[in-house]
Parts: structure tokens; C-alpha cells; sequence
């Protein structure tokens, strides 16, 4: 048995992680797989490497693959057997439309389809005569309606004659005649449906007060079984059938359905089928993971490939998301059926908007990096979908939500973690950031007000614009003339990076895409064919980026030059440079940037250009068209898409944060000595230095010959003690 076997994990997965050499989980894994297997929410956090990507896959597939196998063999469908013949009033599971989820109590229904209505009945029901009553409570927003059939009725309450349904929009209807009665209700409000065989009538009230009899009984429907009915449209009920207190306990003679015993209650015949739709829709995954990079959703979907290469019978489908791709082959694959959706933000959502991609049968919602999610602005997005994936799934489990994140220090992961997940398990092997002793980092400032270079320079970086409209030059010592300066300076202290530490690789991090593009035009322009890069971000179509990124890798270009977004999940062994344009918009993105370098005890050199001054930047929050397109220099207060950026201030916030002072060094690029003296080749694991350690001997010598002639004397003493006794004892 492996051990990831030994975690719960099935062989033909274990098999396949075999054959990618994992002989042994990570930390992660080992955390995280069998709390997931277990079925709890699990938060973690780790770095880029650390296997986090199989800490969730794994055990997803194997879960998704197992519910197929139940669905193809119907072992849902006995388990519930047996509950449709239990002693308490419930919800039937086996007479539900397929996006109807019943919790296993039976009493909390939820349909999470926004496009169609899905109906269910109760296990029991009552006939011959008597008066009955139970109560349903609107728990979250969306159409609901409530009421009583019999057995032959449509499960799409109050389409038909044989079924009396009241709505929320304060109709009542019965054979699609939809009529007004009482008023309208919603979320909180608790609605009691009155059966009174003994007079043939139907009535309801809303918390408490009686809005009136609704329908007369036909009288050759009086001798039918009537069921507790509801149908619903996104929306969630909770509901009472007399096992616990009412919250409006009914009067007149009027008794909880739970109380009906003997002739007056029949068992429902439907236990497997009546109504369901035996095979889910196509177009329902039961996981959606959510990436905030098309690379990284691309990696995903990799190893979830890799993972299932022996799983078969049945196939676990699973699609990939991102734009960039045509819209027509994904929804074709929707059709056809999907099991495991991997993707980007922006297409998941269009595809959700529009109806293509249901989230009805979903029972696992993945967040990767929510950190970068959140900071994209994907808040609103996350909590939208979040609200229309049902809680409880259709056959009665409940929802997990996994969520990996850069750090669990952020604040914004911590709220949304408590908002949205249920008792979630923290994993944190990543702990409070801290900068690895593999990595040396460094500050050098750019002072337009000292430096003055930029005011005879010839050749420059292509600046972002943000000074089109602004009266800027040597003459001026406005702000907006050291901001443009600022930006000059930046592309030739990144050129006197490269060549002072002779730079053979290395990733370079500006704040904007316009200027990743502007950058990259810089280097080409000033090496000649010699500072080969390449850039890296959303703007850039799939293919190039892919390929791109395996030049970098492939060792075909010396630079890749990035946004902090495109650079999520990107993992380059012995990667030797980083070099920082611009400090990061969040202080947490400082670590996640210069740990590219450093990684499995190889030695990196990180590089940060940070003005002195504050700089006006691009900031396209309220932009229309996110940025494309946009000549609004205004500053966002006036109604404009820029800001000014506070570099020394974040440097002091990064500081803070981190509890240290980064090395400050000037324009010349010559890096402190300290621990890094020379002895260290960045990209390359450290040696320890001879001289050192023959230093170190030396010191010690005269002690440790002294400690070894004191254990002689004491071996010696001992000795002759022990043959002394032994004579002592002959005589």
C-alpha cells in the first residue's frame, strides 16, 4: 500500500501519482487530503510548489468519480428508498426535480437553477378526513411556492388541477390559473398552509395572520392522499412539519401533519425515480475551481489529467475555462457533459450568466490564490456565485469549499472565509511572512530631485502617459515633472541592474500591463539582441503566453517581464533574479514576488527600484472598460482613472510588515557584504567556506584537548574503582 493509500486515496489514483514520482505526500497533501476526504472546508495556505494544486485535486476526483459510480449504480437511490419509508414527515428525495436539494433532515429544501422551477412532495401524506398544517420559512432570497398535492399532481406545484400552491408574489394558482390572495412574502417570512379535509378547504397565512380560504376542494378530489408541496426557483426553504414547536402555532382544531397516525396517513409510493430526472443535467459540474490566471488554470487542468489517467468506467469529463478560446468549443463540451470546470473569473461568469453553465449539482467550490482573486477585484463575483450553488447537494451532502491563498493573514481572506465557509480546518504551512535566509534582498532609491540625469537623457523608457495633459520639463519642479522623471529614471536603473550583476535570468515586475509592454519594447531597443525578454500578461493572447513562458524557461530569453497576476503559480527552478520596477499594490505580494528566487536551497538576489517621491500611476477601479482604450488622466477622485502612488510609503508598510530594514544600496547596484560575501553564485546552492570552518577549529582545539584528557582521567577512576570492589570482595 502506498502512502498516499494509506491517506484514503483510491489505488488507481495512488497508481497514477506513483508514476509521477510522488512517492510520498507533501505537508500540504498530508493535511489537507484526508480532511477533504472527510468532507470538511478546508483553508490553506503554502507556497508555489509545495503540492498544493494535488492537496485538492485528489481528493475531489476521487469524490467525483465515486458519486458517478453511485449514480450509475443507483446507490443513491436505495439509501433514500429507505428514508422515503422513515416515521418522520420529510421532504421526499426521490420525488424532486434534479436541481431540488434536500438536506438529510428532509425539512431544508434549496434549488439553485435561476432559469428553471424544481419541485418536491413530502414522504407521507394524509387522506379520509382531519386538519392539517405545516409551515415553510423563506431562508434566502428567490421564488418559492408552497402548498398541497395529491400523488397524481405535477411536481411543478400549481401547474396543474391537482396541485394548490401560493407564491411569494401573492398569487395562488391551481391548473395554471394564477390568481390574487393574501400579499406577497419573502426572506424571513414563515407561511402556514392549512389542509381542512373535514370542509374541503385550502387556505394559508403569513407569520401568523390568516389571509383566508384560497381554493375549495372539488369533491372528487376529497378522497385523494395531499401532500406537503413546494417548487422553487432559486431560492432555499426551511420547513416544520410539527416535530418541533411552530413558530405560529395553528388554531381551530388545526394539527401538525407529524401528528397524523393510523388511517388517517399513507406511506408515498414513489421511492425511486417520480420525477427525478434520472441523469443530471450535462451542463452541472459537481466542482468548479476557480484560477485567477489562465496559466494557472491551465496547470490545474493538467495534473486533474494526470490524476485520473487510470480512472474509467465511469470517465470523470472535466473542461477547461479561460478566454482567449473559443466560446463555441466550451459550450459544445458543456452539452456533452462536464463533471470538473477549472477556469478564469471572466469567461465562468459569462458562461453562468447566460445559462450555459449551471451550478445546481455543484458540491465543491474551489477558490486558488483567493488572495490574488480578491485584489483583481472578484469579491463581488465570488460571493454572487457562491450565493446560487445550492448548500445542501441534491442528494443531500453538503457543499465544501476549499480555498488556497498566498497567506491566511490577509484580511480580506480571513472575512470572506468566515462569511462563506462552514467550520473551515486551517492549514498554515506558510506561517506569518518572513523573507527565506536563501534570498537577499535590496532597496535602491531613486531620487529625481538628486539625480538629475533624466533631465539630459537622450534615450529613455516609453512612459505610461499619465503626464500627456500635464506641463512637465527641466525648467519645472512640480510633482507631476518628478513623476514622469521617476519613470525615466526606472527603465535605466533596471538596464544598470542587469549588467552590474550580469543578469543571465531573471523576472521583472511592473505594476501595470502598459508598462510590462513599454519595458519590453526598452530592453530590446537598449540590448541590441542582447537583453532578450518577453512579456506576460492578460493582454497578450493564450498562445503567445504559453509560448512565452517556455522560452523563459527553456532558457531561450534571458527576461521575463510580468505583472504580479501573470506571475501566479509561475514556478522556474533556479530562478537567480527578481527585480522589482515597481513596489506591489499589497504588501503581501512583496514576499510572493522576491520568492521566486531562493527556491530549494539555491541562493536569489531580489532588486527593488523604489522612488522617492510619490508617482501618478494608472488606476482603472471605476474604469468602464477596465483600462482599454482609456485616456482619463484625472486623478479617480475627479472622476478620473489615476492616482498618485506612494511608493516610500509602502516601502515602510512592506518593512513594518516583515519587522526588518531592506538593505538600502545606491545606483551603482554594489550589493552589501554581509552574509552574501562573495562566496555566493545567486541560482546556484550555497557552499560553506573552507577558511570558516578551519578558523572554527582552530579556536576550539585547546578546548576539546582539554575535555579529552578529562574523560581519559574519568574512564581511568572509573576502572580502577571497579577492580578494587572486585579484589575487596575475594579477600
Amino acid at each position: 500500500m502506498t502512502a498516499f493509500e494509506e491517506m484514503g486515496v483510491m489505488p488507481e489514483i495512488a497508481q497514477a501519482v506513483e508514476e509521477m514520482d510522488w512517492s510520498l505526500p507533501t505537508d500540504v497533501q498530508a493535511e489537507a487530503i484526508p480532511m477533504i476526504l472527510g468532507g470538511g472546508d478546508v483553508l490553506m495556505a503554502a507556497e508555489t510548489g509545495s503540492g498544493k494544486t494535488g492537496a485538492f485535486c485528489l481528493p475531489i476526483l476521487q469524490i467525483v468519480h465515486e458519486t458517478l459510480l453511485d449514480q450509475r449504480e443507483g446507490k443513491g437511490a436505495r439509501k433514500s428508498a429507505h428514508s422515503a419509508g422513515s416515521h418522520k414527515w420529510k421532504m421526499n428525495a426521490h420525488d424532486r426535480g434534479d436541481a431540488m436539494a434536500i438536506d438529510p433532515e428532509g425539512t431544508l429544501c434549496q434549488a439553485r437553477d435561476a432559469q428553471g422551477w424544481h419541485g418536491t412532495r413530502s414522504n407521507k401524506a394524509v387522506v379520509g378526513g382531519g386538519k392539517w398544517y405545516y409551515e415553510g420559512t423563506v431562508t434566502d432570497e428567490g421564488l418559492c411556492r408552497l402548498g398541497f398535492s395529491t400523488g397524481q399532481a405535477r411536481l411543478d406545484l400549481g401547474t396543474c388541477k391537482n396541485g394548490f400552491g401560493f407564491g411569494g408574489t401573492g398569487k395562488k394558482s391551481c391548473g395554471k390559473q394564477f390568481d390574487s390572495y393574501g400579499e406577497p412574502f419573502g426572506m424571513n417570512d414563515t407561511i402556514g398552509c392549512y389542509l381542512d379535509l373535514d370542509r374541503g378547504e385550502i387556505s394559508w397565512a403569513k407569520n401568523g395572520i390568516d389571509l383566508g380560504k384560497a381554493y375549495d376542494i372539488p369533491p372528487n378530489m376529497r378522497s385523494e392522499q395531499f401532500y406537503a408541496a413546494v417548487v422553487l426557483k432559486n431560492a432555499e426553504m426551511l420547513f416544520n412539519f410539527g416535530d418541533t414547536p411552530f413558530k405560529y402555532p395553528p388554531k381551530n382544531g388545526f394539527v401538525g401533519l407529524s401528528s397524523a397516525s393510523g388511517k388517517s396517513v399513507t406511506e408515498s409510493k414513489i421511492i425511486s425515480g417520480g420525477g427525478v430526472s434520472a441523469k443530471p443535467a450535462p451542463n452541472a459540474p459537481q466542482a468548479i475551481i476557480i484560477e485567477p490566471s489562465r496559466e494557472l488554470a491551465e496547470q490545474t487542468i493538467v495534473q486533474l489529467q494526470k490524476f485520473k489517467t487510470h480512472l474509467s468506467n465511469p470517465t470523470v469529463r472535466d473542461l477547461l475555462i479561460i478566454g482567449g478560446v473559443a466560446a463555441r468549443e466550451q459550450m459544445d463540451a458543456l452539452e456533452r457533459g462536464v463533471d470538473i470546470v477549472c477556469g478564469t473569473p471572466g469567461r465562468l461568469e459569462d458562461l453562468i450568466s447566460t445559462g450555459k453553465l449551471a451550478l445546481h449539482q455543484v458540491r465543491f467550490f474551489v477558490l486558488d490564490e483567493c488572495d490574488g482573486l480578491l485584489s483583481q477585484g472578484y469579491g463581488d463575483l465570488i460571493n454572487r456565485l457562491h450565493g446560487q450553488i445550492p448548500k445542501v447537494t441534491s442528494d443531500g451532502k453538503r457543499l465544501q469549499m476549499i480555498v488556497c491563498s498566498a497567506t491566511l493573514h490577509s484580511f480580506d481572506v480571513k472575512k470572506m472565509a468566515e462569511r462563506l465557509m462552514y467550520f473551515p480546518t486551517w492549514i498554515d504551512l506558510k506561517g506569518a511572512d518572513a523573507v527565506p535566509e536563501t534570498v537577499h534582498h535590496c532597496v535602491c532609491l531613486v531620487d529625481p530631485k538628486t539625480d538629475v540625469e533624466w533631465k539630459s537623457m537622450k534615450r529613455h523608457v516609453t512612459t505610461d502617459g499619465v503626464h500627456q495633459k500635464d506641463r512637465v520639463g527641466p525648467d519645472s519642479y512640480s510633482p507631476e515633472t518628478y513623476s514622469e522623471a521617476v519613470k525615466m529614471l526606472k527603465g535605466e536603473y533596471t538596464v544598470r541592474a542587469i549588467l552590474k550583476h550580469n543578469m543571465d535570468r531573471a523576472l521583472i515586475f511592473c505594476r501595470t500591463k502598459l508598462d510590462c509592454d513599454n519595458m519590453e519594447r526598452y530592453l530590446n531597443q537598449v540590448g541590441q539582441g542582447k537583453l532578450t525578454c518577453v512579456c506576460l500578461h492578460s493582454d497578450r493572447n493564450p498562445a503567445e503566453r504559453k509560448g512565452n513562458l517556455q522560452k523563459f524557461k527553456d532558457g531561450k530569453v534571458r527576461f521575463m517581464i510580468c505583472t504580479d497576476v501573470a506571475a501566479r503559480g509561475i514556478d522556474v527552478s533556479g530562478l537567480p533574479f527578481v527585480i522589482n520596477v515597481t513596489l506591489p499594490d499589497e504588501k503581501q505580494n512583496y514576499i510572493h514576488r522576491i520568492g521566486r528566487v531562493g527556491r530549494a536551497e539555491r541562493m536569489g538576489l531580489a532588486v527593488s527600484i523604489v522612488s522617492t517621491v510619490k508617482e501618478k500611476v494608472w488606476y482603472h477601479s471605476n474604469c468602464k472598460n477596465r483600462g482599454r482604450g482609456c485616456y482619463n488622466t484625472n486623478l479617480t477622485d475627479v472622476g478620473g482613472c489615476c492616482i498618485w502612488y506612494d511608493e516610500p510609503k509602502l516601502l515602510s508598510d512592506i518593512e513594518e510588515h516583515l519587522d526588518i530594514t531592506i538593505d538600502r544600496i545606491d545606483k551603482t547596484f554594489d550589493v552589501p557584504v554581509n552574509e552574501f560575501d562573495g562566496k555566493v553564485t545567486y541560482g546556484q546552492k550555497r557552499k560553506t567556506a573552507g577558511s570558516l570552518y578551519k578558523g572554527h577549529v582552530e579556536f576550539l582545539a585547546p578546548t576539546v584537548s582539554e575535555l579529552a584528557q578529562l574523560e581519559k582521567c574519568a574512564q581511568t577512576s572509573f576502572i580502577d574503582l571497579k577492580y578494587k570492589k572486585k579484589f575487596a570482595r575475594r579477600a
